[in-house]
């Protein structure tokens, strides 16, 4: 089913589990869920959508080249639509967090100005536009979390490193699978300044952090957790170890790492949920 572009330009999928993790994370801090919840979850989403949104109006040019089929190169939206669109969203989503509380709000607030700022300024830069979607996806937790004040956002903590570090990682191989259509769009990333081995292996390095950082909740809910973050880990670690030999961006591609990432932290995030419900349900003694 081919989805239409205003859907497609948001990354539904992608928004969908913003929301759904803001949700997770509230679960984690208390055990509990409440109305407000919805509106933190929307608000993450709609932001999301937006960030998403406002990214691929920057970079229509590059996506011609990388992207083809989507929205704003395929024709299917203008860049003027796609703006006013993300801008719409971007005002909704922080309507709702208005509606949560001033520690939710504030971090809305910030976040939708990273997302800006990196879409036009930091998408281009080196290192710092692959940090700044790092710590947007690690900081819905956070957002998650601050719905139950600083003690929540405390709590979520290891889990925003988890991801900050892991999603670290899967950006720089994506720079590195996008060398060509970046350097023709005019962005200079990692990949472009050091080389694809090289970010191969920091981005490793960023997965390992992220393997070390997996352990802390080892802590609160003991071996079940264990047990299932121990095979996710092993299944990234053995994914992105190869990409230290690739030299060239066809040899990144050809591993399908980006995607195996984004699908083994997934099943991270379910590894979160049951955690979480194990320990409220059967609490450790």
């Amino acid at each position: 089913m081919h989805l239409p572009g205003i859907v497609r330009i948001i990354r539904p999928a992608n928004a969908t589990i913003s929301g759904a993790t803001a949700i997770l994370a509230y679960f984690i801090a208390t055990g509990t869920l409440i109305p407000e919840v919805l509106l933190a979850a929307a608000a993450a989403l709609l932001i999301t959508g937006a960030g998403n949104t406002i990214n691929d109006a920057c970079d229509a040019a590059i996506d011609a080249i990388n992207r083809p089929d989507r929205p704003i190169p395929s024709g299917e939206m203008s860049m003027n639509a796609a703006y006013a669109y993300a801008a719409l969203l971007f005002i909704v989503g922080l309507s709702a967090a208005f509606y949560t509380n001033p520690l939710c709000l504030a971090i809305a607030i910030i976040n939708s100005i990273l997302l800006i700022l990196y879409a036009k300024i930091l998408k281009g830069t080196i290192l710092y536009g692959n940090i700044a979607v790092a710590y947007l996806s690690g900081s819905i937790f956070l957002f998650g979390g601050a719905l139950a004040g600083i003690d929540g956002l405390i709590i979520t903590l290891p889990l925003a490193g988890i991801t900050l570090f892991g999603t670290l990682a899967r950006e720089i191989l994506k720079d590195a699978e996008d060398v060509d259509g970046d350097a023709a769009g005019g962005a200079t990333t990692l990949p472009m300044a050091i080389g694809i081995s090289r970010s191969g292996t920091i981005a490793f390095g960023s997965a390992v952090v992220a393997v070390i950082v997996s352990f802390i909740p080892v802590l609160w809910w003991g071996l079940p957790y264990l047990v299932g973050i121990a095979v996710v880990d092993i299944a990234i670690l053995r994914s992105v170890f190869p990409t230290i030999r690739c030299a060239t961006p066809a040899c990144i591609r050809d591993l399908g790492i980006t995607t195996q990432l984004k699908y083994m932290m997934y099943i991270a995030l379910l590894i979160f949920l049951v955690a979480s419900a194990i320990d409220i349900f059967m609490p450790m003694k």
